[in-house]
């Protein structure tokens, strides 16, 4: 079965390029317009899905499929002073139990304002914060199953039916004020530099900063205060980005052995652009959190979690070729184990047009605990799949 899933994805991949002039005779736009004479919309999304045969002890089904549907739509105004508004909007319209976001799911992940102007940007409402918008984590074929925060996954909890990467997922970008309501500048960008901060009053997700204290959860944080840092700037053929970010919070109803928030990372990505066909591609990032496994409502007084990236793409014309390395340790206190993950991947993809990529690939974790067992009745386990995935965008 497995042989075959390969030699499938091989093919499906192989076959786009030569049916690249008819597919290019399509393409798909958001859908736009104005309401009166000054205030333009857009409406646009996304689908994606992947079929795939991963390979876990115990799995009840091996061979499956995963997939999700988002909507994206604003609304701008812009000003002859230079002054731009808009009202941006992102909802997940359908996830399965392997696939979603980095906001829980919900329905709803992003409504805010925007206020742009020759100063730099502000942000109000439901968003990302400074450091994961200029997050830079090492370059990737398809962000949607990357194994760094990915949006989809292969591999299944048999006793829970829910992902199996719940128990700790690598994410080596600083956000931990997920799409909190909150106040964000981003500066404008001089000689390279762009600098940023946010602060997100609460966990609530009311879209008006504010409004609420966020869930009544003991441990929750509040006053969350954060900044980062953006470098991008080219040298003849190579480009060079960098980043830095830094949280810090405030522990709300704490139980003894928690604390505040603290959660940094940084991370740079080097492309060299070989001719004007073929692009290389190598980065990575690192992060440190005192939250374990990267839950908010779960800063330790003592111990972290850590997170680390290493990636490179070969792109040529439509087709891109990629690697990538993931490690991760969440130290284990009062009670919790000792969590450990090592994850590889190699993955081709071809961009049939402006608004579909098709990819194919193989992906490895290993995870091991100090303590206790997973489902398989041991501290340690190993899964691996390989995969094809379709990605829409409008």
């Amino acid at each position: 079965m497995r042989v075959s899933f390969l030699a499938g994805t091989a093919l499906a991949l192989l076959f786009a390029g030569p049916a690249d002039a008819a597919w290019d005779d399509w393409s798909l736009a958001p859908l736009t317009g104005f309401i009166g004479d000054d205030l333009a919309y857009s409406v646009g999304g996304q689908v994606n899905g992947s079929v795939f045969d991963a390979d876990q002890p115990g799995s009840f089904d091996k061979f499956g499929g995963t997939g999700a549907a988002s909507l994206n739509a604003s609304l701008q105004r812009d000003y002859d002073s230079g002054l731009s508004l808009a009202l941006k909007t992102t909802f997940e319209l359908y996830h399965d139990k392997l696939s979603g976001d980095n906001y829980g799911s919900d329905l709803v992940q992003k409504v805010y304002g925007s206020a742009n102007t020759g100063l730099g940007r502000v942000d109000v409402g439901m968003t990302d914060g400074a450091a994961y918008a200029l997050s830079v984590t090492g370059p990737t074929v398809n962000g949607e199953v990357t194994i760094d925060n990915p949006n989809a996954t292969f591999f299944r909890d048999p006793s829970t039916g829910t992902a199996f990467i719940n128990v700790f997922a690598l994410n080596s970008a600083v956000e931990s004020s997920l799409n909190y309501a909150k106040v964000s500048y981003y500066s404008p960008r001089l000689f390279g530099l762009q600098l940023a901060a946010s602060f997100t009053p609460s966990e609530g997700k009311d879209v008006i900063p504010f409004l609420s204290n966020g869930p009544n959860v003991p441990n929750r944080q509040k006053s969350l205060w954060e900044g980062a840092f953006n470098y991008n700037d080219s040298f003849g053929p190579l480009t060079l980005s960098a980043y830095g970010g830094l949280i810090v919070g405030h522990g709300d109803r704490k139980t003894p052995g928690h604390a505040g928030l603290t959660d940094w990372g940084v991370g740079s990505e080097l492309d060299w652009a070989i001719d004007d066909d073929t692009k290389l591609a190598v980065g990575g990032a690192f992060r440190e959190a005192n939250t374990y496994t990267f839950d908010i409502n779960d800063a330790f007084a003592a111990g972290a979690t850590r997170s680390l990236h290493l990636s490179t793409v070969l792109t040529r014309g439509s087709w891109s070729l990629g690697g990538e390395f993931g490690n991760g340790d969440a130290d284990g206190a009062l009670g919790a184990p000792t969590l450990g993950v090592h994850a590889y991947m190699v993955d081709a993809a071809y961009a049939v047009n402006g608004n579909l990529q098709l990819s194919g690939g193989w992906q490895q974790l290993h995870y091991a605990r100090s303590a206790g067992a997973f489902y398989n009745g041991a501290p340690h386990i190993a899964m691996d799949a390989v995969f094809l995935h379709a990605v829409l965008n409008i």
